[in-house]
């Protein structure tokens, strides 16, 4: 979800891979669009927001009702530091950082 120029993730705060990002916040994340990929890495901040959630029930209703009725926790972060790659199969097209 892309809020105030950050690129906001969610993740239910019961899973081991919110686990893994509170112990270690360096991750990149791997994004293909037919023969392009996007590579995006840099460390987690984790939010908490009460209006930032509500704009999530609005993007994902269905996820978030899910969650709602099992009582489980919605955790939304964005990473800072970051940089991205993108490629062709075997080129490097654009990199920048954010």
């Amino acid at each position: 979800m892309l809020d105030d120029g950050k690129i906001y993730f969610g993740c239910g705060t019961f899973k081991n891979v919110y686990k893994q990002l509170t112990k270690n916040p360096k991750v990149e994340i791997l994004a293909l669009n037919k023969n392009q990929f996007m590579r995006y890495d840099g460390e987690v901040v984790i939010v908490k927001d009460d209006a930032l959630l509500e704009k999530t029930r609005e993007v994902i209703p269905q996820i978030m009702k899910m969650y709602d009725k099992n009582g489980w926790e919605m955790g939304l972060f964005y990473l800072k530091n970051g940089h991205v790659e993108i490629h062709g199969m075997m080129d490097l097209i654009e990199e920048f950082d954010v």
